[in-house]
C-alpha cells in the first residue's frame, strides 16, 4: 500500500490517500528514465543550423587564375572550401532530432520517475490548492511553509494557481495532461 499524507495549505494533516502500487511502488529504472529525458530534450531541438556549401556561396564563376604557369596548384573556383570566402565542407544542414520512443517505455519511465519521488519522500499532496486571487506571494508563502525548493506543481484546472506560480523562479506549474518525465526528474519536489 502506497499511503501518503494529505495536507491543507496551512501544512496541517487532513487525512491519507492510498496511491496505486502499480504506479508509485515500481522498481526505479534509471536507464529508461534517462532514455525518456534524452528523447524529450532531443525533440525540443530546433535543428535550424545551416551553412553554405561551395554550390550555394555567391560568386566563383570565373577561374581564379590561369591553369598553367603560375607555380600554384590548379584552381577552378574561388568558392572552393580551401579558399577564403569559400563554402563549408561538411557543415550543418537543417535536420530533425526526433527519436522514436515506444509508448510502453514512456509509461514505464513515468512510473519510475513517480516511484522515485514517492520513495524519496519528495511527493506532497495538498487537498485543495484554492487561492483567493492569483497572487504570487500566496503561492510563495505556501511553498515556504512546506520548505520546498525547486518544485513542480501539478493540478488539473486551477487558473489562479497557474497564474500565481508563473513568476516564481523555482516553481513550475503543469496541468495533469502536461506532466512529463523530464520535469518530474528536473524538479526536486512534486
Amino acid at each position: 500500500m502506497a499511503l501518503i499524507k494529505v495536507y491543507n495549505l496551512k501544512k496541517q494533516e487532513v487525512g491519507e490517500i492510498d496511491l496505486p502500487d502499480s504506479v508509485f511502488k515500481v522498481d526505479v529504472s534509471s536507464a529508461v528514465i534517462h532514455q525518456a529525458v534524452v528523447t524529450q530534450l532531443a525533440g525540443r531541438r530546433r535543428g535550424t543550423a545551416s551553412t553554405k556549401t561551395k554550390s550555394e556561396v555567391r560568386g566563383g564563376g570565373k577561374k581564379p587564375f590561369r591553369q598553367k604557369g603560375t607555380g600554384n596548384a590548379r584552381q577552378g573556383s574561388s568558392r572552393s572550401p580551401l579558399m577564403p570566402g569559400g563554402g563549408e565542407n561538411f557543415g550543418p544542414k537543417p535536420r530533425d532530432y526526433f527519436k522514436a520512443f515506444p509508448k510502453k517505455m514512456a509509461q514505464a519511465a513515468m512510473r519510475s520517475a513517480l516511484s522515485d519521488k514517492f520513495g524519496s519522500d519528495r511527493l506532497i499532496v495538498i487537498d485543495d490548492f484554492k487561492l483567493g486571487k492569483a497572487k504570487t506571494k500566496e503561492v510563495s508563502t505556501v511553498l515556504g511553509m512546506f520548505g520546498l525548493g525547486k518544485t513542480l506543481l501539478v493540478d488539473s484546472d486551477n487558473k489562479n494557481l497557474e497564474l500565481a506560480s508563473r513568476n516564481l523562479e523555482k516553481a513550475k506549474f503543469l496541468r495533469t495532461e502536461g506532466v512529463n518525465v523530464y520535469d518530474v526528474v528536473n524538479h526536486e519536489w512534486l
